[in-house]
């Protein structure tokens, strides 16, 4: 199995032209970004993608954005979702990555929305992969694993950092089996969480080696389960990200770390890491 790691635009402000530059000398192989809604801006960066060979993941969301309208019906964020899975075709993504619903609908109307995703997905020959986040109808496990179990079918982006923070713990007690989710993770977002925040300061700070490392299990985990299923290749993006996740100094505002040299940070902990679970495989 190989790896790909993609380059999350989130709150990235220059050119695309200067991000691919960026990303392909720090040994990324694509993109992953927002979709875009305005047509001239889907036509141009569709023509970027394709004339640069770029790998794209799409990431688009219902019922908004980030926070979703919360007094939009299940109906509405499905109409929302119909027209943007039709927008990302034109784009040619290897997925689209959906953040998807709202935390505040009881279960039976999750259950209800996503067989209705799932079947909009077949019928539109899109892959979908939904998101776990906070805010959004995957924002914690335990109502996951109860629409695992009633739709056996959905496959998932895992950021797990956003249940550390919501469970306001590391999920690694005995009692806590997320094998049924971890067998249907198709696409992992790498950022590290921890009890009262989805993101560290600085992944490799001592103090959060205890984050990490529960974090990379739960990575290593999707990887085993993805070579059961015979993949033979496995995406990773790191994720740290701007917009009230990255931590700043009181009074002055400034930022704690860059993201750029955080996330890079991450990708090549992710490769030497990723090594480590192919060797330990072909020991064992």
């Amino acid at each position: 199995m190989q790896l790909e790691i993609f380059r999350s635009l989130w709150g990235y402000t220059a050119s695309k032209a200067q991000a691919l530059d960026e990303l392909l000398a720090a040994g990324f192989q694509g993109m992953e970004a927002r979709l875009p809604l305005d047509a001239l801006q889907r036509r141009e960066f569709a023509a970027f993608l394709a004339s640069n060979g770029v790998p794209y993941i799409a990431t688009v969301f219902t019922a908004y954005d980030v926070l979703p309208k919360q007094a939009a019906l299940p109906a509405e964020h499905l109409d929302d979702l119909r027209r943007k899975l039709g927008w990302a075709t034109e784009l040619a993504p290897r997925f689209v990555n959906v953040l998807a619903g709202n935390d505040r609908w009881p279960l039976g109307q999750q259950v209800e929305f996503f067989g209705e995703l799932l079947a909009m997905a077949h019928e539109q020959g899109v892959p979908v992969l939904v998101e776990t986040h906070r805010a959004r109808s995957l924002f914690n496990p335990w109502v996951t694993l109860e629409l695992i179990h009633q739709l056996p079918a959905l496959r998932f982006t895992s950021d797990i950092s956003h249940w550390v923070v919501c469970c306001e713990r590391l999920l690694d007690d005995p009692a806590d089996d997320l094998s049924p989710f971890v067998e249907r993770v198709e696409h992992i977002q790498a950022r590290v969480g921890y009890d009262q925040g989805p993101q560290v300061p600085h992944p490799g700070a001592p103090e959060y080696a205890t984050a990490l490392a529960f974090h990379q299990r739960h990575w290593e985990a999707v990887w085993r389960a993805q070579q059961a299923r015979g993949r033979t290749v496995t995406t990773l993006t790191p994720e740290f990200g701007a917009d009230g996740y990255l931590h700043h100094l009181p009074f002055t505002n400034v930022p704690v770390a860059d993201l750029w040299a955080v996330n890079q940070w991450m990708a090549n902990a992710e490769r030497a890491h990723f090594q480590r679970f192919l060797e330990e495989g072909q020991a064992a």
